[in-house]
């Protein structure tokens, strides 16, 4: 059924000890670890996109085995329970180990195209890295990180994906507020699918520990497996590995700024190698655009995962990748900055070389460009100024964009993207005139209005997995009825269809929504 080759568990040392009990751990990349059977696993949902890049159909996946195995309850043939050892910058400080502390991978399996993925399970009990906690997941968070993962993709981003969601038959306690109430709520699984799950902060513990010779053959080791097209001397490949890592990550925030996502959570032991969303937690889309948006309560005060913040993050967190690197690179003869130490600064810059060209293309198509200019810089700044304080919905503005007559430039056309009317009257000039600025340059652009209504319908997503709709499925699944996350999981296929008669699930946040937990803002709570 499943072709498994677990070259991270053969290739890299592993945790002598065998007990399943919190403790540092040195000298090894993973520690072995059993999942944690559960009392009544059902399978609520799957992707069957996911499942055929397996080479899995329905047939496979309605299996008692395959619910087994996606439960926790049992491994299939091939399959190695364990959980791999990080540390990481949370908030900007250094928390040392963190690790897979509800994560339990089941190996990497093979399909027949030869392609390589890891199947992880998470919410499926304890591990050595889970300190005080559980191990478990809730199901609110389950179908969050499910919903996500597959929205994402289809919206193009790159991203870990999710094979199913399991419920698990048994309570979680959880204190979802952090104020001392904590309650029981219905327990979940995810089965996460990627080509690798390594981190920035697996490299960045072993060079805090000084465990170099380790921190070296991860190096070999991911650039073998994950990276196989770099060739060259051990140094040369580092230089370009950590090239590629910095290209893949700006691209990554360009995509999240597109589609306007905000991660919530953007510590270095959630950041991946590979450039994918990874750890979907306290996440949300941008409704009323604000730059400054955090869904992260943890975050309300600092906003330092905030929407407009997130590049400059992801550049912070290269930057200690970099750091981590630097034991592995010859040292310099003098205090001036070395050869190979100017190659990672290089790919720093190259960073912020990337992620510009890739932000001024995805908004030239966003407003329907051939091609970006200096000047539409300042266009698109004014826009987003006007948006922020008129409280215009993001993602209904850009959509609605497309249907424009440049003639008419009327600000009537895109008052749906409002949330408030007093707002939508008040700055109605400003929009006006910020409209009569945009058909000039579409005019001057010259490209016929059908093929920038198709450019920009391709840019500019219908609907995306609001905070509402997900916290809506989640409300009805704690009552039993999954019928909410099939229907958005559908929807959330075609991100950029019209999709007749599936309005309601592009409607603009309603005003209920507005403060509500789990609606508006999420805690880290799951």
């Amino acid at each position: 059924m499943l072709n498994f080759d677990n070259r991270f568990v053969r290739e890299l040392p592993g945790d002598s000890e065998q007990r399943n009990q919190p403790r540092q751990v040195f000298g090894a990349c993973w520690s072995p670890v059993t999942p944690t059977p559960v009392a009544a696993p059902t399978l609520l949902a799957h992707s069957r996109e996911v499942a055929a890049d397996l080479d899995l159909d329905d047939q496979d996946m309605a299996s008692p085995a395959m619910l087994g195995a996606l439960s926790g309850n049992r491994l299939l043939p091939g399959m190695l329970g364990y959980a791999s050892c990080y540390g990481g910058h949370q908030f900007g400080q250094w928390a040392g180990q963190l690790g897979d502390g509800r994560a339990i991978l089941l190996g990497e399996t093979v399909n027949r195209r030869g392609q390589r993925f890891e199947l992880q399970l998470k919410g499926a009990g304890p591990t050595p890295y889970a300190r005080r906690a559980d191990g478990r997941a809730v199901l609110r968070s389950s179908i969050r990180e499910f919903l996500c993962s597959e929205a994402m993709h289809h919206l193009g981003v790159p991203t870990t994906r999710a094979l199913s969601l399991v419920g698990s038959g048994e309570n979680v306690v959880r204190d979802m507020f952090y104020d001392g109430h904590p309650i029981a709520e219905p327990g979940a699984i995810v089965c996460r699918v990627a080509p690798s799950f390594t981190r920035f902060g697996h490299f960045e513990l072993l060079a805090a520990r000084g465990e170099h010779a380790l921190l070296q053959r991860l190096v070999d080791f991911t650039i073998a497996r994950d990276f196989p097209a770099l060739v060259g001397t051990r140094e040369q490949k580092l230089g370009a590995w950590f090239h590629e890592v910095c290209e893949r990550t700006a691209r990554l925030m360009a995509h999240w700024l597109r589609v306007g996502f905000v991660h919530g959570v953007m510590n270095t032991d959630n950041m991946s190698i590979l450039g994918l969303t990874i750890d979907y937690g306290p996440y949300g889309w941008v409704d009323n655009f604000d730059p400054g948006w955090t869904p992260n309560t943890t975050d309300a005060s600092s906003r330092r995962y905030c929407f407009a913040r997130q590049p400059e993050i992801a550049r912070w967190n290269l930057e200690r990748l970099a750091d981590a690197l630097l034991p592995l690179l010859p040292k310099a003869e003098k205090p001036t900055r070395s050869a190979p130490v100017a190659e990672l600064a290089a790919a720093i810059d190259r960073y912020d070389e990337v992620y510009s060209a890739e932000f001024c293309t995805a908004f030239a198509a966003k407003l329907g460009l051939r091609s970006w200019t200096p000047d539409d810089g300042e266009l698109l700044a004014d826009l987003f100024e006007l948006m922020r304080l008129a409280e215009i919905d993001m993602t209904g503005f850009f959509r609605q964009l497309a249907q424009l007559d440049i003639g008419q430039a009327d600000p009537e056309a895109l008052r749906e993207a409002f949330y408030r009317d007093d707002l939508r009257q008040q700055f109605a000039p400003d929009l006006a005139r910020w409209l009569l600025r945009y058909s000039a340059r579409l005019r001057h652009d010259g490209q016929p209005a059908e093929r920038r209504m198709a450019t920009m319908n391709q840019a500019n997503p219908r609907f995306v997995l609001r905070n509402y709709l997900a916290q809506q499925a989640i409300e009805r699944a704690e009552q039993g009825d999954t019928q909410r996350i099939h229907e958005l999981l559908e929807v959330l296929r075609h991100p950029f269809d019209e999709q007749p008669g599936r309005a309601a699930f592009s409607a603009r946040r309603p005003d209920w929504a507005r403060h509500k937990a789990g609606c508006s803002t999420l805690s880290c709570s799951s």
